[in-house]
């Protein structure tokens, strides 16, 4: 590809990024919102999250696919130690040492 392409892609993908979230924002910026919607937006992260990184703890491009048991336990600390301290940076640390440590002990 050449670079004009490249960088179309990237402006046209940033336009449509930014008019998908102002037409939720935008529109409904200066009215307020209905309790139902408030309290079912509280989960969204809850929900993004696990779905952003569970393909990557047990289909892992860095094994070619194959499940890896130091992201499993990675994974394992990571949501213990989130329920127990109900902490995300000290689950993230946790996790994160956790893999660190059974990638150089496996």
């Amino acid at each position: 590809m050449s670079d004009l392409t490249i960088w179309a892609v990237i402006l046209v993908t940033g336009m449509g990024t930014f008019l998908l979230r102002f037409s939720f924002l935008g529109a409904l910026g200066r009215r307020s919102m209905p309790p139902m919607v408030l309290r079912l937006l509280r989960f969204t992260p809850v929900a993004v999250l696990p779905a952003l990184s569970a393909p990557l703890v047990v289909w892992p491009a860095a094994t070619d696919g194959q499940t890896d048991p130091a992201r499993l336990t990675a994974a394992i600390v990571t949501v213990a130690v989130g329920i127990l301290t109900r902490n995300v940076l000290a689950a993230i640390l946790a996790g994160a040492a956790t893999l660190a440590l059974m990638v150089y002990w496996v």
